[in-house]
């Protein structure tokens, strides 16, 4: 069960958080969930948390020492690249299933800013530097993000409007929600440039720095429709798929105290999300994009569900492309997944995303709480996979 979560501000790569690394950033989300939790440090049976571009080392068990963590607790860092956070809360739950009653602290971290450099050695040993990692052999084909998204509009016939009017809606829920202050009771403050005297600029150009990073920086208040009309293409000549309705890359990190039933009743806990059901599936990689809704509807069938039963959902919105194709391969109207709204306004922190969706469904469900109902975390995944989550809210006597 599900007990607590809490993620970092989502703030854009090479912005107010880019001095912090990927461990700096776990580490005080790791610390406020054991205070919030009353888990003691030397409780926690090991640390699950999946990373996609950081520089190895095993980020959880860094990540766990800078929080604070005796040596004794251990961490496992979990690369399924996109779908790195909500694989290592699976693990996770498989753990404590496994197990019995351990305490388990599981997400996902993504510093895009201090990622290293990757280069392979050439015939003469010089370094030979290269974007991203491959993810397939070149027979299967290996698009690039962008493409793939592309090659799912057309294969789905996912309308340039319908990818706007999907993006512009993102925004204007993560608008209202952050006005609403929907965000504050899952957001743990992280030092900004100026506590950190690093003498940078502000995100939004004025010049001021940030002493302590709060909030969100991606929802954009004057986007509309027209303005979202005149994006350009942005990876395929006459394409649909542009920097408007596409996601950017955030630094971030969000966890959860997982457990079980009889434990998380020991430590107090009043409620909390049941870990139902799981799934991860591989598809052609040329659509990549589409593996969410493969592996959703292998999760559903396993349960006798269907997507009428779900109550809340969540998919990673890297575009809004293969978010629209997923959700109507499911039968779920796209008006119902996301309610503050997803990561073509909040941003896509790459590892720690998957992790973010279950902190929202976690707190959706304590928003109004409906004893049994049925949530769903959905992400695609580089490679042509994609990862699905099953949970019930669940009150504890």
């Amino acid at each position: 069960m599900i007990i607590a979560a809490r993620r970092t501000p989502l703030r854009r790569a090479n912005g107010a958080l880019k001095g912090l690394r990927a461990h700096e950033l776990l580490a005080p989300v790791l610390r406020s969930l054991l205070e919030s939790a009353g888990v003691a440090p030397e409780a926690v049976a090991d640390v699950v948390i999946g990373n996609a571009v950081g520089g190895g080392g095993n980020v959880a068990r860094l990540a766990a020492l800078e929080a604070g963590l005796p040596v004794s607790v251990p961490g496992v860092t979990v690369d399924r690249q996109c779908g790195s956070g909500l694989d290592a809360i699976v693990l996770a739950s498989r753990l404590v299933a496994a197990g019995g009653g351990g305490i388990y602290l599981a997400g996902g971290v993504e510093s895009i800013s201090t990622a290293p450099l990757r280069a392979h050695r050439g015939g003469d040993g010089a370094p030979e530097f290269f974007a991203r990692a491959q993810f397939t052999p070149r027979g299967h084909g290996d698009p690039d993000m962008g493409v793939a998204a592309e090659n799912v509009a057309g294969r789905f016939g996912i309308s340039r409007e319908r990818q706007d009017a999907f993006a512009l809606r993102s925004h204007q829920r993560a608008l209202s929600a952050a006005a609403a202050g929907v965000f504050e009771g899952e957001i743990i403050p992280l030092p900004g440039p100026a506590a950190a005297g690093s003498g940078a600029v502000g995100d939004d150009g004025s010049g001021a720095v940030e002493d302590s990073v709060r909030d969100d920086d991606g929802p954009r208040p004057r986007l509309s429709a027209a303005l979202l009309a005149r994006f350009p293409a942005a990876f395929v000549a006459g394409g649909t798929v542009t920097a408007g309705n596409s996601c950017f890359d955030a630094d971030g990190a969000a966890a959860v105290v997982i457990t079980s039933v009889e434990r998380a009743r020991g430590l107090g806990a009043r409620d909390g999300l049941l870990v139902l059901g799981t799934d991860t599936a591989g598809v052609d990689p040329e659509l990549l994009g589409i593996g969410a809704a493969a592996a959703g509807e292998r999760l559903l069938a396993a349960q006798g569900l269907s997507a009428g039963d779900i109550g809340l959902v969540e998919f990673n919105e890297a575009f809004a492309s293969q978010a629209l194709a997923c959700l109507d391969r499911l039968g779920i109207d796209p008006g119902r997944a996301n309610l503050d709204g997803g990561a073509l306004a909040l941003g896509h922190a790459y590892g720690a995303s998957g992790a973010v969706l279950v902190t929202r469904l976690l707190a959706q469900a304590r928003r109004d709480p409906v004893e049994g109902q049925l949530a769903l975390a959905l992400i695609s995944i580089a490679g042509g996979m994609g990862t699905a989550a099953l949970l019930g809210y669940r009150t504890i006597l």
